[in-house]
């Protein structure tokens, strides 16, 4: 969802990749339909290995609560978000860690075009 997001309020300005160490083989039904409710498509994405992603030092980088088991993606500027894993949740809890990832999103997106001055 995060990566969807950063699409979403990123536009053009922002090349956005979601990966994790652990992918699961498909997205959560219950992502596809959260964001499908605010006209978002996610069963267009794939989950994806940390291998897959360009090997490169990314302006930003995002984790979600790994902590210490988190892989090192070279990154200007991380940050552990330590947002719980709605997989298991029901509707409604998912659409409110929807919207933390959105506004997490939204914040990280201001601090790295303001600092490309854009």
């Amino acid at each position: 969802m995060a990566e969807a997001f950063a699409r979403i309020h990123g536009a053009v300005k922002v090349q956005a990749f979601s990966a994790g160490s652990r992918p699961s083989g498909q997205i959560n039904p219950k992502a596809i339909e959260s964001m499908r409710e605010i006209g978002y498509d996610l069963s267009r994405h794939r989950p994806k290995s940390l291998s897959e992603i360009p090997d490169v030092e990314y302006d930003f980088v995002a984790t979600m609560g790994c902590g210490d088991e988190c892989p090192l993606v070279r990154a200007k500027q991380r940050e552990d978000w330590g947002i719980p894993d709605p997989k298991d949740m029901p509707p409604d809890e998912f659409r409110a860690v929807r919207g933390m990832i959105e506004s997490r999103v939204k914040m990280a997106l201001a601090r790295v075009l303001e600092g490309a001055g854009q």
